[in-house]
């Protein structure tokens, strides 16, 4: 963390992302309660309005650059803008069919399988304490997946919300593996990468929206009098917000805390969403469940102690830390929140 910066600065910095994540998952987890057909058109809006909002903010400050639209940039960019979606779709699905307190054990094996992915792309071999670390975070996801009496049947995730949690793992894992490669294609700007990812994001969800017939659902909800349309439509605006000022509070995280001091605060904002979504959701929590979100969290708070040990050895390795919850969806989380600009990461933590 820099040595100019004030405590308090960095303490508003990371009540500000905290904030906006968790607005992120609860009104997303809102919306799709209320419109469960709508997951794609839903998740484009975001996308949407996320790309408006750059181009607003672009054009009153210079600290957000639009890029230009090239066919070469947008043919390299390819590979991370549908890796991005993918994972996004899969997170969408993830957050619909279970509680919003367990969506975090869900995705839980986000760590081991960047881990993973990253060893087959790098042939390096990680530490011991690297191993340990996503021995731990694994152990964790399966005492949360595990079967248990003390469940009610409405609440236990079914085995294909579960898959979806593993693969939006998956993709969120290797959504971080090419970020470093798709860097140097938008000038080294997080912001250019993000709003490449986020339009292109879009552009992929259209042919899908339509296959699935969302147009024609939604019209047909609109005629439906049970149906509450001011959900949909201002959740939409909502996490299109948050979801751009997701991306903005990434940046600034970027700058203003440490690698450390941004896990402690997603592990704080795991803690948090969990409380919230036994009170607002009513979700079920149990000693299974608590037990899991615990080891968890403790497992990916050693990880990030070992590699922030690991990179003070000398020579100190000349890398940019990216943020990868600023450049993916934010409803997501702690890796990527649910919506790319990204979109948590930690989340798209």
């Amino acid at each position: 963390m820099a040595n100019d910066t004030s405590p308090l600065k960095v303490a508003g910095v990371v009540s500000f992302y905290m904030v906006a994540a968790l607005v992120m998952v609860f009104v997303n987890k809102a919306v799709l309660n209320k419109s469960p057909d709508l997951p794609l058109l839903f998740l484009f809006l975001q996308l949407s309005i996320a790309v408006v909002l750059l181009h607003g903010a672009a054009a009153v400050t210079s600290r957000v650059e639009i890029p230009k639209f090239e066919l070469e940039t947008a043919k390299k960019l390819t590979p991370v803008v549908t890796v991005n979606i993918i994972g996004l779709i899969f997170n969408t699905l993830c957050l619909r069919d279970v509680e919003a307190s367990f969506f975090q054990i869900a995705r839980g094996l986000v760590l081991p399988l960047t881990i993973l992915v990253s060893l087959l792309s790098t042939r390096s071999t990680p530490s011991a304490r690297v191993i340990i670390a996503a021995m731990a975070v694994t152990a964790g996801f399966f005492l949360g997946v595990a079967p248990s009496s003390t469940v009610p049947l409405h609440a236990t995730p079914s085995t294909l919300s579960l898959v979806y949690g593993f693969f939006s793992s998956l993709f969120i894992a290797f959504h971080a593996v090419l970020i470093k490669s798709s860097l140097p294609h938008c000038d080294n700007s997080t912001i250019q990468l993000a709003y490449w990812t986020n339009l292109g994001s879009a552009a992929f969800l259209v042919p899908f929206i339509v296959l699935r017939g969302e147009a024609m659902i939604l019209e047909d909800l609109i005629h439906d009098s049970n149906w509450d349309g001011n959900v949909f439509l201002w959740g939409s605006l909502v996490t299109g917000v948050f979801g751009f000022l997701l991306c903005m509070a990434g940046l600034l995280s970027i700058k203003v805390t440490s690698p450390i001091t941004h896990m402690f605060s997603s592990a704080a904002r795991s803690v948090i969403q969990t409380v919230l979504g036994v009170h607002l959701f009513n979700d079920i929590m149990t000693v299974n469940r608590a037990g899991s979100i615990l080891v968890i969290l403790l497992g990916t708070m050693f990880y990030t102690w070992v590699k922030s040990v690991e990179s003070a050895q000398p020579p100190p390795p000349s890398r940019k830390d990216i943020d990868l919850e600023a450049l993916g969806n934010s409803a997501v989380s702690e890796e990527t929140e649910m919506t790319s600009v990204v979109f948590d990461a930690a989340e798209k933590e």
